[in-house]
């Protein structure tokens, strides 16, 4: 895994010293080729540890005669060279041109040091290449290599002894009826059952369990098949063993499939695929009949979703697996840990080991065992051995299984920028849950990902294989806040602080001089133990601060080549250390917190800067209070600068003086345009708006085109533009009440996929058949109990079903049978008793099977704190998320504003009513350090008074 790390970081540092022999930097022909030698050279090591790696092998040492500590310590120092050269051209670009040419021989030095640095490190690795020819030692990994040959196995073990099986009723016998259970119309066909979940969830055991069980054995033939590390050819290969069938060796997938085919014909077979970790079931389907008549079974195990997906698509059942509960967890840790002549003995105090454990069996065991070899009761406490978890993880071979289990998760990654991307969640604090954006944002200035869409795809691999978990959802099920699970957590800081990738204060103490992503934890860096920290914090690429950070961590004049500061929650920060920070000038993100009341124009410096998020902040930018009232052109002139807007929220209040808002309608009604291209960006709208406004609904025309709509105010029927507009896939309406005409009206809107109604009062309402015939996802959120008739044929593609009503009375005269996709149905969690097992009952009547879950809002430490005006306001707490842009002009992808008709509050212009010039406008822009042309932001919240609640550049 240390190969695979540096072989990604190396080619991460490519581009950068490719960049530097551009025309641009004029650098000497001599250096030029210095640096061209580094660039083939350190080419060639990461290509030599790819193909190292695809063939099982880590003994780099004897191709590249250096040790992967080296190589590592190579690859930084050239990042270095590279990182400080730019912030210096940088400074030169930016001063004037007087002191450029007072300060040439300064530039002059910089490419002198340069050049001297470089030709350092190319004596490297010819020192290293000359010192192997001499002594032929190979500084290999011969120990790495043994390490890492025993992760190749997920540490499955499906003959886990009966007293380990802790929870597993429920599951088991939920299992066991899908080998007997279908619908008529599918009668006779085979059913392919996926179970999925983390490594270490007891996947295995209940796949076995179910496999011995009475109704798995009246099977004529039956087959336990190992996937691991194996692909579709060996699969099918080891079916054909299992049941004694002749295997030519050669033999093709295509031909083993028809051989897999022919001798299963007609049997009754249920066959076990256990730690499935590609997609082969594409490969591999062909060779188990549909339609056998006889009803047969495949049962798979794998970590990835959508696996699990793919091979229950047609005819199949998906089972997640669970956390075990308090108190099943309690008891298979303490039924490990405690010997048997101390079943007396008051148990050892386990909530600590508990919460590292979340309700995993394998964890719980390991922990159990560990506990146990350490001789309990006399030996450490809980306490004690989950301080320092990371270092028994690393070095106890009681752990090894479970060390084994988490690095085949790791190691399983597809490419260096998800595994970049996992350990980055080292540097936040446990249990504490991390915003996607926010994350995605970060991993795009690391350098980790090149496009946001490779940072939403990373994302989205981590989510997929089950290794981070989501805590929030978005209306539209996209993920909003993350974090990891107990061991995994461990073992990220095992492997991102033993790789020096990050580095933790938590503990009055720093283990390494030479820091490149630093992550302080919640009032431990106090200013005294600061002082005296021996930190190089000159070459720190990332620092985040949770709590108090000291002086000696805020002192940025000692930094240089910051590309991440996030001070969000960083509780210490000032005013007067903002003018250091606007001389970071490599840096790409920047978050403040609640502590920073304004903004220096010096900040218009950092040109590289993608993200900036002042959320949390108090900042007043008086000059932009000439936006937040009609009368004025300034919200239009604001949608004129930004060509490409992607994401609109508006907040209307109407005052008593002022009832003007055409120049309000002509901005929203320019934003929803579908113009002649017919594009398919991701446009969405959100307007909020009193009793007295609605008529700027009626006010929009088509032809409009919108990926995502909110409505929220009075809604007696559905606006036209909405009816005829192409595209809408997610709309959101909420109502004091919603009236069936409305709701007929929705009904034949053919894109529509994600519907949610929030509502004191739905009136009665049937919906027919045909009616949504795209939806996928549809949510009431409602005070009165009264849900619409489901005729049989309407929602045919309906996956989820969410009804968020705590009066919700049984069901309410809602039959779900109808619904021939439904996967899942979500109740609110304060429901009566009765009323979950009435849909419980209804669940397991479905020929699916859907899932019930019970929804309770999670309270996100994340989520934007209020301030002593507007900032409780559900306005600004909605005006949350946005995503960095490109460098360019006027990339403006989200916009969030505030529109307040509250004339007294607002400066003397806008009591006048008068029109906002171009140039006052752009020189609002200026003021806040934006030029014009070059303006950056992606979000802009505006309140009363000029109160900014956050804008991103």
């Amino acid at each position: 895994m240390e190969a695979a790390l540096l072989s990604g970081f190396i080619k991460t540092i490519l581009p950068k010293l490719f960049s530097l022999v551009q025309e641009k930097y004029k650098l000497h022909k001599v250096l030029k080729g210095d640096i061209k030698f580094l660039e083939k050279e350190l080419r060639m090591i990461a290509v030599t540890i790819d193909d190292q790696i695809l063939l099982g092998r880590e003994d780099h040492g004897a191709l590249l005669s250096l040790s992967m500590e080296e190589l590592r310590e190579l690859a930084h120092q050239i990042e270095d060279c590279i990182d400080r050269f730019l912030y210096h051209v940088t400074r030169e670009q930016q001063a004037s041109l007087f002191r450029r040419t007072i300060t040439s021989p300064k530039t002059l030095r910089s490419r002198q040091r340069l050049a001297a640095e470089v030709q350092l490190l190319r004596k490297i690795p010819e020192e290293a290449h000359q010192r192997e020819k001499r002594y032929r030692v190979f500084a290999g990994l011969s120990s790495s290599r043994q390490a890492e040959s025993s992760y190749c196995s997920s540490g499955s073990d499906p003959h886990t002894p009966k007293a380990d099986l802790v929870g597993i009723d429920g599951p088991r016998d939920e299992l066991v009826q899908q080998l007997t259970e279908e619908p008529e119309d599918l009668a006779k066909q085979l059913k392919v059952i996926s179970i999925v979940g983390i490594h270490g969830s007891g996947k295995t055991v209940l796949a076995r369990e179910v496999y011995e069980s009475d109704v798995g054995r009246q099977f004529s033939l039956r087959a336990w098949i190992s996937a691991t590390g194996r692909g579709p050819r060996e699969v099918l290969m080891e079916i054909l063993r299992k049941f004694g069938r002749p295997v030519v060796d050669n033999s093709s997938v295509d031909q083993l499939t028809v051989d897999v085919r022919e001798h299963l014909d007609k049997k009754r077979y249920f066959i076990v695929i256990d730690d499935m970790q590609t997609d082969q079931w594409s490969s591999i389907e062909a060779a188990f009949p549909e339609d056998n008549v006889v009803s047969s079974r495949v049962m798979v195990t794998t970590t990835i979703q959508s696996v699990a997906n793919a091979c229950s698509s047609s005819n199949g059942y998906v089972h997640r697996t669970k956390r075990l509960g308090d108190k099943d967890s309690e008891q298979l840790f303490v039924r490990k840990a405690c010997p048997k002549k101390y079943l007396g003995y008051m148990q050892p105090e386990s909530k600590e080991v508990l919460k590292k454990c979340d309700g995993q069996p394998l964890a719980l065991v390991s922990m159990g065992q560990f506990l146990r070899k350490k001789g309990w009761p006399t030996g450490p406490n809980c306490e004690d051995v989950c301080r320092n978890l990371s270092h028994h993880l690393e070095q106890d071979e009681t752990l090894e299984r479970m060390r084994r289990v988490l690095l085949h998760s790791f190691s399983s990654l597809p490419g260096h920028g998800p595994k970049a991307c996992l350990l980055y969640f080292g540097m936040f604090p446990c249990d504490h849950p991390i915003r996607r954006k926010r994350l995605m944002r970060r991993w795009l200035a690391e350098g980790f990902v090149e496009t946001q869409p490779s940072s939403t795809e990373n994302f989205n691999t981590l989510i997929d294989r089950n290794i981070i978990e989501p805590i929030g959802m978005c209306n539209n099920d996209q993920v909003k806040t993350c974090k990891t699970y107990g061991m995994m957590r461990e073992f990220i800081l095992l492997m991102s602080t033993s790789q020096d990738f990050i580095t933790l204060f938590a503990g009055n103490k720093v283990e390494h001089k030479y820091v490149r992503r630093l992550s302080l934890h919640h009032n431990i860096a106090t200013s005294g133990s600061c002082s005296s920290l021996d930190i190089n914090l000159s070459l720190v690429r990332s620092l985040i601060v949770f709590g108090e950070a000291g002086k000696a961590i805020l002192s940025f004049q000692k930094y240089q080549l910051l590309r991440v500061l996030d001070l969000e929650q960083c509780t210490d920060l000032e005013d007067e250390h903002l003018k250091d920070i606007c001389n970071l000038l490599l840096l790409k993100y920047l978050s403040f917190g609640e502590t920073v009341a304004s903004i220096p124009k010096d900040i218009e410096k950092l040109k590289l800067l993608e993200t900036l998020d002042l959320r949390r902040t108090k900042s007043s930018l008086e000059t932009l209070a000439g936006f937040v009232t009609d009368g004025c052109q300034g919200f239009p002139k604001i949608i004129s600068h930004m060509k490409n807007l992607r994401k609109l929220k508006i907040w209307i209040e109407r005052s008593e003086k002022n009832t003007n808002f055409t120049d309000l309608v002509n901005a929203i009604q320019k934003f929803i345009h579908d113009d002649k291209e017919e594009s398919n960006d991701p446009r969405s709208l959100s307007l909020h708006f009193d009793a007295c406004t609605e008529n700027i609904l009626s006010s929009l025309k088509a032809p409009s085109y919108l990926r995502s709509l909110k409505l929220k105010g009075k809604l007696l029927e559905l606006p036209q533009f909405v009816i005829s507009m192409r595209g809408l896939r997610e709309l959101c309406l909420s109502s004091t009440k919603l009236t069936a005409g409305l709701l007929a009206a929705l009904s034949v809107l053919k894109d529509l996929q994600h519907l949610k109604l929030i509502a004191d009062e739905l009136e009665d309402f049937i919906i027919e058949d045909k009616a949504f015939p795209g939806l996928l996802h549809l949510c009431f959120v409602l005070e009165g109990a009264t849900l619409p008739t489901i005729e049989e044929g309407a929602l045919p593609y309906l996956i989820s079903l969410k009804l968020i009503c705590k009066d919700l009375d049984g069901l309410a005269g809602m039959k779900i049978n109808h619904l021939k996709c439904l996967k899942e149905v979500i109740l609110d969690h304060r429901v009566t008793s009765e009323t979950r097992e009435t849909w419980e009952k209804a669940a397991k009547e479905h020929p699916n099977r859907p899932k019930l879950l019970l929804f309770n809002p999670v309270d996100e430490s994340e989520s934007v704190p209020g301030d002593s005006s507007l900032a409780s306001t559900t306005a600004e707490r909605e005006a949350m998320e946005t995503f960095p842009t490109p460098d360019g002009a006027l990339q403006e992808d989200n916009i969030q504003i505030l529109v307040k008709q509250i004339s007294s509050a607002a400066p003397e212009k806008l009591n006048n009513s008068e029109p906002i010039s171009k140039d006052e406008l752009n020189s609002s822009f200026n003021n806040m350090g934006f030029s014009e042309g070059k303006l950056g932001l992606t979000e802009l919240s505006i309140v009363q008074n000029g109160k900014v609640s956050s804008y991103t550049h």
